[in-house]
């Protein structure tokens, strides 16, 4: 319980000082705060999803449904985090850019994430008996990841884009102010822990789904 309210406390305190000390990018000026959910939002998506697609393939390995259950769970909310991170992102755009879908390469890269996934979870969806949508859903996801890494991080560094500079810069450094720096890598640790308590929470929900539908 104590570490739950740490994990709010963390965040809830970093936001306070990115939003009311923390110095604004020249370039992106008061757009500089959506920085701290858009950025965590994107990196959590991606631990989701890769941790889906472990789970998934430790599931094809033991045919144990505990890794389905964290396989779909991280799916689910990898998904949700990568919701927020687009809608952060068309916020960002229309501020930047005066219209909050562009069709920029990291917007079509990650609306195609929402496609593959959205599709994972209409595939489970659709699939009676847990064994068979357990199996299914594992080979789909494991494919579907592979897709995941170039999307994020390879598609929108090899087209033009209209967004941002990267944080790591081509010489290979963070550029960014030190409070700023030390601001958004505190919401990166506090995203993923939210996201590894959502996740624990979501087992659970799964499980007894699981233990009310046999009963019933």
């Amino acid at each position: 319980m104590i570490w739950r309210i740490g994990i709010f406390l963390w965040i809830a305190v970093t936001m306070t000082v990115a939003l009311l000390f923390a110095p604004l990018v020249p370039v992106l000026h008061e757009t500089t705060r959506v920085l701290y959910f858009h950025i965590p939002a994107a990196w959590v998506t991606v631990v989701a999803l890769g941790w889906s697609m472990l789970q998934s393939a430790l599931y094809l390995w033991k045919r144990d449904l505990k890794y389905d259950d964290h396989a779909a769970a991280a799916a689910e909310l990898g998904l949700i985090f990568c919701v927020a991170a687009t809608v952060s992102g068309s916020l960002w755009a229309k501020a930047m850019w005066g219209s909050y879908w562009n069709w920029d390469p990291r917007e079509t890269s990650i609306f195609f994430i929402l496609l593959l996934y959205g599709a994972y979870l209409a595939l489970r969806a659709s699939i009676e008996g847990d064994e068979k949508r357990a199996r299914l859903s594992a080979v789909y996801s494991l494919v579907a990841f592979v897709a995941v890494p170039p999307l994020m991080f390879i598609v929108p560094r090899i087209y033009s884009t209209l967004h941002p500079d990267p944080i790591i810069n081509p010489q290979g450094k963070i550029d960014m102010d030190p409070l700023i720096r030390e601001c958004f890598f505190s919401m990166l640790i506090g995203f993923t822990f939210l996201f590894a308590w959502l996740q624990k929470l979501r087992v659970r929900v799964a499980r007894l789904e699981r233990r009310f539908a046999a009963e019933v």
